[in-house]
């Protein structure tokens, strides 16, 4: 892992850096580059220009995550039913994605399931889907457990897996009789090598390796993949899988981040290729602004150039 990656995902665990960051305005101004605003009206605006403009689906996300009490969990859970009445009512090809801690899974299990099912029950009568987020690798086995009870009862549910966790391909082999919806990314967490692989050309190769997995012939009809990254040298050669195989569009699509790649994303609409933009919002940005920063440091160059600009 390089020394910047290591200090951003240090930073994003920092509470004192936090604190002072979110209150510096070049540093505000900077991270609107990957987040339309703090209200969900913002980030349907920005669903909106995304449909609009570049043709794309959306996915919305609010950002937070650990909570404190089962009386948060509940309000989350409010707000992600009134995501789903709004987009479906607005007429978006979008869905909710969620962390399972937004849920209350610090808390206990059995609440956690119980609210992600209301928002599961209620995205399947609206037609839309809720995927669930993947967090840091403690979190892994809960959330794979959950993700198993409720796709048992519906196929509106969606699973974030990381390409960097050392376990990730026997997790998607375990899952693979569910037929599942799987979006797949390469990871931003701070984790131990023995967990994940700290070199980027080893998650690369695996990241590859997993989605040609997923978009090879013989899978249980129905399954899908999100190929999640902004790497154009993976994008690239996953398209030529896509192609040499005649993978249907209806079987995969490509899910990039707001405001990340913006070039590259247009280059895949031109191509036909279906492609979703995860739209993220609320306060509490600042510890997936550094995750962000982590994923592709040379996005710390965009602060720099804003705090001249100021």
């Amino acid at each position: 892992m390089s020394i910047m990656r290591s200090l951003l995902l240090a930073g994003a665990e920092s509470a004192w850096l936090r604190d002072r960051a979110m209150r510096t305005p070049f540093v505000r101004r900077s991270v609107s580059r990957f987040m339309p605003g703090e209200t969900l009206d913002e980030a349907l605006r920005a669903c909106r220009r995304q449909r609009d403009e570049r043709r794309t689906g959306t996915l919305l996300t609010r950002l937070g995550e650990n909570l404190s009490s089962l009386a948060e969990a509940e309000e989350v859970t409010a707000h992600y039913l009134d995501v789903i009445d709004r987009i479906a009512e607005s007429g978006l090809d979008a869905h909710a994605s969620v962390k399972l801690t937004q849920l209350g899974l610090d808390l206990g299990v059995d609440a956690c399931e119980q609210n992600l099912r209301r928002l599961v029950t209620h995205a399947e009568s609206r037609s839309r889907m809720v995927w669930i987020d993947m967090e840091s690798s403690k979190y892994v086995d809960p959330t794979i457990e959950l993700f198993h009870r409720v796709r048992a009862r519906s196929s509106a549910v969606g699973l974030c897996l990381q390409a960097y966790l050392r376990r990730t391909p026997a997790d998607i082999e375990a899952l693979m009789p569910l037929a599942p919806f799987i979006r797949l990314v390469k990871g931003a967490y701070r984790e131990d090598a023995s967990v994940a692989f700290p070199r980027k050309a080893d998650v690369d190769e695996q990241f590859f390796r997993l989605a040609s997995r997923l978009l090879g012939p013989g899978l249980p009809a129905g399954t899908f993949l999100a190929v999640g990254t902004h790497d154009a040298q993976l994008v690239g050669r996953l398209q030529a899988v896509i192609a040499e195989r005649g993978v249907a569009p209806s079987s995969y699509e490509f899910a990039m981040l707001y405001g990340i790649q913006r070039p590259l994303q247009s280059r895949l609409v031109e191509d036909g290729a279906p492609l979703r933009v995860l739209v993220s919002y609320g306060e509490y940005w600042f510890p997936w602004y550094m995750r962000r920063l982590a994923e592709r440091p040379a996005n710390v160059l965009f602060v720099v150039k804003s705090f001249f600009e100021r």
